[in-house]
């Protein structure tokens, strides 16, 4: 089991809250699609915050950290996901390192195990 964490656009923040449906996750086009610049600055953030690239697959980019407190991310090009151990120390890390990611105004957390959207 893991702790799971996610980070995705602003509009889909707010498509989501507009949308009051339990099961807008469950379906992809709700989502909205990162841009390219975005997905960039994103797999950069990460390379800064010590992630390594792991691999490329169907499923988008994964990364993994040597600090097993701070997970394993995949970034898709709708979200980026992070995963944390189900210890406080790793849940913590990964909390907060997502919410850093959201400094830039562009993308919002949300903590499904936690009461959804970060608000601040």
């Amino acid at each position: 089991m893991s702790y799971s964490i996610q980070l995705f656009t602003v509009e889909t923040k707010e498509k989501e809250q507009a949308a009051n449906d339990d099961s807008f996750f469950d379906r992809e086009e709700n989502l909205a699609s990162f841009t390219e610049k975005q997905v960039a600055g994103l797999k950069e953030r990460l390379l800064k915050y010590k992630f390594e690239f792991e691999k490329e697959d169907d499923f988008g980019l994964h990364f993994s950290h040597p600090d097993e407190d701070f997970g394993n991310v995949l970034l898709t090009d709708k979200g980026l996901y992070f995963n944390a151990n189900l210890s406080e120390s790793s849940i913590f890390e990964v909390g907060m390192t997502a919410s850093e990611f959201t400094d830039t105004g562009e993308f919002a957390k949300y903590d499904p195990q936690n009461e959804g959207w970060e608000e601040f």
